[in-house]
């Protein structure tokens, strides 16, 4: 079992920037692909990008494409999230998700999940 953390979330200005952090205990976090998704009040969980297990293929939605950097350290069983240029429509709960070994964007194939960080971009 997987457990993770997200933390790094909270309330910034457009244009401003947040990095959000994810934790990750029990597992191997080596062998883990990891994603961030995201949740707006009244809308479905989307994905936001994904990082394969060495750092080497990553995935950006197009909405984050050029404003956002996902990074993972395989030293710390962490992952980070860069978020620059922020825009009030980025408002949601950041999910951080992982899955053994799969590349994948779809929320229904990640089994781990964390409890979710609030961000807010005010305009």
């Amino acid at each position: 079992q997987v457990q993770l953390v997200e933390s790094g979330g909270g309330l910034v200005q457009a244009g401003g920037s947040l990095r959000l952090s994810c934790a990750a205990a029990g597992g191997t976090f080596s062998w883990l692909t990891m994603a961030w998704f995201r949740q707006a009040p009244g809308k479905e969980r989307e994905f936001v990008v994904r990082i394969v297990q060495s750092g080497g293929a990553i995935q950006y939605s197009d909405s984050v494409k050029g404003r956002f950097t996902i990074s993972r350290d395989n030293a710390k069983n962490s992952m980070y999230l860069q978020m620059n240029s922020l825009k009030p429509e980025d408002t949601a709960v950041y999910y951080c998700a992982a899955v053994y070994f799969r590349e994948t964007s779809n929320a229904s194939d990640y089994p781990f999940w964390g409890q979710g960080t609030q961000v807010t971009v005010s305009s």
